[in-house]
């Protein structure tokens, strides 16, 4: 979409909904972007995207595709693999660094490679995870694969039994080191990282607390010494670049402020941020004097598709 500018009115398909477990979060966020985007003067037909993605997009003929999709397949690199092969323009990262990363094993590799600091974490079969601490708690287990904190259990420091894991945890799962302290986030936008946010919830920040309204509260910018809100902004930026991501993305952090610098940490980054009333890229735009709408547009603007 370079070069494109809305005054032009191009045609926008906003990707929303999909097969995944994140599927009402994407259509809200889609919802929000189409609105936002018609108020910008675009043209905006909504698309629930599945199977027949392709076929829906032919009978559209967008110039460019919003892809406000959340969870496995819409922001693994799957529908940008598609969307590539059709030629379409698209919005968010490319096919490679969403597939690294939706998988949190390896882009965590790449992290470590870039001298970011992780937290530490191990592949365990689910079976062997409910039968065992594979880890000396207290820990964490998530799917190694999903967003939203979506199949996330906390196991405490005197827990006397494993984890009893639900279905929506795959067959091999994520067991990582728990990290107390503060929740912390950062957006990058483009080649530029945002204000940081801190998230205050009461316990974990899960599902719920993610996207109902009063769920959480988020302070921002985040009172912290300038020398973490610095390293935030870094990291996030350097983990940005890391994996190749452009547009937008939000890496997540936590702070142990006990020790210092030396207790924060990255966790994952997500190359699609919710855009929901209650998300945290839009306060980080707004908190810079942009826009919802205007945000919007940005992202429009900086699609490209490398076909």
């Amino acid at each position: 979409m370079a070069g494109k500018s809305s005054r032009t009115a191009p045609k926008v398909a906003v990707l929303m909904g999909g097969p995944s477990a994140e599927r009402e979060v994407s259509l809200s966020s889609g919802r929000e972007c189409a609105n936002a985007l018609r108020e910008a003067g675009y043209e905006v037909v909504e698309v629930d995207a599945g199977r027949d993605l392709p076929a829906r997009l032919a009978a559209a003929k967008p110039d460019v595709c919003f892809n406000a999709l959340h969870g496995r397949w819409g922001e693994d690199g799957c529908v940008q693999g598609m969307l590539e092969w059709l030629g379409l323009p698209y919005t968010h990262s490319g096919v490679l660094a969403s597939a690294l990363a939706m998988d949190k094993t390896r882009a965590k590799d790449l992290f470590r490679a870039a001298g970011l600091p992780v937290v530490e974490s191990l592949l365990a079969p689910k079976e062997e995870v409910m039968a065992r601490h594979v880890m000396t708690p207290p820990y964490v287990v998530k799917p190694n694969a999903e967003g939203s904190s979506v199949g996330v259990y906390i196991v405490s420091k005197d827990a006397n039994s494993p984890p009893h894991l639900g279905p929506e945890m795959p067959e091999i799962a994520m067991v990582e080191t728990y990290v107390p302290g503060r929740e912390l986030t950062v957006s990058v936008l483009g080649d530029r990282a945002l204000g940081v946010t801190e998230i205050i919830s009461n316990g974990w920040y899960d599902y719920h607390a993610k996207y109902a309204p009063g769920g959480s509260r988020h302070v921002c910018p985040a009172e912290l010494p300038g020398e973490i809100t610095d390293a935030c902004r870094d990291y996030a930026l350097r983990a940005h670049r890391a994996l190749g991501c452009r547009g937008l993305s939000r890496s997540d952090f936590r702070w142990d402020e006990a020790r210092g610098l030396s207790g924060l940490f990255i966790l994952e980054i997500n190359t699609q941020p919710g855009m929901t009333p209650t998300s945290l890229s839009p306060e980080h735009a707004a908190a810079e004097g942009m826009s919802f709408a205007d945000l919007c547009a940005w992202i429009v603007e900086d699609a490209s598709c490398d076909r």
